[in-house]
């Protein structure tokens, strides 16, 4: 079989690809396992690492995901899965309203009808997120019956999709399934114009011995996962019987409540002897704005019963990111 990763080339797609090279083998539309016999990358841009090594070719192909043909391209057998997780992030959706459709829901589009075309009923994961929520209704506490009232072009785009997807599978187009993502935590490299990229910049800047400007207040509430979680967790809703999701294929994943200040101290506490970059708080009311309007606590009871993955606590994310990127 086949498997598409759309955003392949970004940091979890490179993670994700990494780890179904080491489990070789995935549930196809029949319900059988069956090796894995090929990957490809799609995203706009070269890879941000080193893609990893694997018995089987791991095809790279850059292009324009709101391109239909260029999609159709990609999803051109029957034995495939998708990982869909190719987005304009959040910050740069408000920014560009324009990229943000064309690439997020356009693109989303184009996934879910070449998807549709194969004369199977080939499963799809979505990487959806939190920012589906928002409004001044929304409650403290959100889970997956609440009501989607987003406040960013991000949020809307990826509760669009979630619907769409809710509706390819309930026609048996395709078998749909939505992983609503808390924020991601420790993304290396260079930031992104995420609103939450600060959520990993005061790990990332610090641990890499330099300075960091917090632009939100230290005690802001959020909701992160661990990269790992993450990506086991886009795994374990790839392979789960779609019966056990019923007619909701949107999931939330199991996340931690945490503040900004909680991260600072998780960071002090295991950097062991790393040189720390310094932190200072300024307030950015741009992403202060946006990040206000996201939940701040999450009811994951669906996901919790299913046995999806969490992180131990922010000290076991910051040890692994320490293990994974800064062990030399």
């Amino acid at each position: 079989m086949r498997v598409v990763i759309t955003g392949g080339t970004g940091f979890l797609g490179i993670r994700l690809a990494k780890r179904l090279v080491e489990l070789a083998e995935l549930t196809v539309p029949s319900g059988e396992r069956r090796p894995i016999g090929e990957i490809t990358l799609f995203d706009s841009q070269e890879p941000s690492a080193a893609v990893p090594e694997a018995p089987f070719p791991i095809r790279i192909v850059i292009g324009d995901i709101s391109e239909r043909d260029t999609v159709d391209a990609l999803i051109d057998r029957d034995d495939i899965s998708v990982f869909h997780l190719a987005s304009v992030v959040s910050g740069g959706g408000e920014q560009d309203f324009d990229l943000a459709m064309r690439v997020n829901h356009r693109g989303g589009i184009n996934v879910l009808e070449a998807l549709r075309a194969r004369n199977s009923l080939p499963r799809l994961v979505f990487a959806s997120s939190i920012a589906v929520f928002g409004g001044s209704a929304m409650p403290d506490t959100v889970g997956d019956a609440t009501r989607q009232t987003p406040q960013t072009t991000y949020g809307i785009t990826k509760a669009i999709l979630e619907l769409l997807i809710n509706d390819y599978t309930r026609k048996g187009f395709l078998d749909g399934r939505s992983a609503r993502l808390p924020t991601a935590i420790i993304r290396p490299g260079k930031p992104n114009a995420a609103a939450s990229g600060f959520a990993s910049g005061v790990f990332r800047e610090p641990l890499a011995g330099v300075d960091f400007v917090l632009p939100v207040p230290p005690e802001t509430v959020m909701v992160v996962l661990g990269y790992r979680a993450i990506v086991d967790g886009l795994i374990q809703l790839h392979e789960v019987d779609g019966a056990e999701l019923g007619d909701d294929r949107s999931l939330g994943l199991p996340g931690h409540r945490v503040t900004a200040q909680d991260m600072i101290d998780a960071l002090h506490r295991t950097a062991g002897s790393l040189a720390l970059g310094n932190i200072t708080v300024d307030p950015d009311p741009f992403i202060t704005s946006i990040f206000e309007t996201w939940p701040q606590s999450l009811d994951s009871a669906r996901a919790d019963a299913l046995g999806f993955p969490k992180d131990e606590g922010l000290d076991a994310i910051v040890r692994y990111y320490i293990e994974d990127y800064l062990s030399d």
